[in-house]
């Protein structure tokens, strides 16, 4: 299931599956390292949730929620390593 970085809590780390938008966005996000196939984890989120903090490539990057719910990805996974919060061994009824 395709979802936004937008809508990923801190502490999960997803792949980045298409990136959306104007194409001024994809441009600037491109150039900061933002690609299909790249790993992000989400660090955290301002306390009203905009900014958030992304560790992408070895370096942290701050983008809007706005430009967050244009980069469309996928493979969420926390710490853990539990996929969609289903903790490994766990099976849902």
């Amino acid at each position: 299931m395709t979802k936004t970085l937008s809508e990923v809590k801190p502490g999960r780390t997803c792949k980045v599956v298409n990136i959306g938008g104007t194409n001024l966005l994809k441009n600037r996000l491109l150039c900061m390292g933002v690609t299909p196939g790249t790993t992000i984890e989400v660090v955290k989120a301002a306390p009203l949730g905009d900014p958030i903090e992304l560790k992408i490539r070895r370096y942290n990057l701050a983008i809007r929620k706005s430009e967050a719910s244009d980069i469309f990805i996928e493979d969420i996974r926390d710490s853990s390593g539990a996929a969609d919060g289903v903790a490994e061994g766990v099976s849902e009824s």
